[in-house]
């Protein structure tokens, strides 16, 4: 599938490993080592609908956004890569790095 990261600074993230934006996560071996297994997932299905069997994505449709879709990083962690699904491939839009999501709410 044809992946675009419209976000800079995480495409310098995922080519890289480095970047000053995402300076805690580029620190953190597991995350990394999570986000290049993603990436390297979605580039080698051919459509979102071969992203469900791999059940630790996470895969999901989201509910209220239209064409937005999000995987999971990391299994047991809460950040998540949204992106919006086109017709010839799919645009990586942002890393979601919310805390208070699925229930960790403080």
């Amino acid at each position: 599938m044809k992946v675009n990261i419209s976000d800079t600074d995480l495409d310098e993230l995922i080519r890289t490993g480095r970047n000053n934006k995402y300076k805690k996560y580029s620190k953190d071996k597991k995350f990394m080592i999570g986000l290049a297994r993603v990436y390297n997932v979605l580039t080698t299905v051919a459509d979102t609908k071969g992203l469900e069997p791999y059940s630790f994505l996470h895969y999901e449709k989201l509910k209220y956004c239209e064409n937005l879709s999000s995987v999971r990083v990391v299994n047991g962690r809460v950040e998540r890569l949204i992106f919006r699904e086109l017709e010839d491939g799919i645009e990586i839009t942002l890393l979601e790095l919310n805390n208070d999501h699925y229930g960790n709410k403080k």
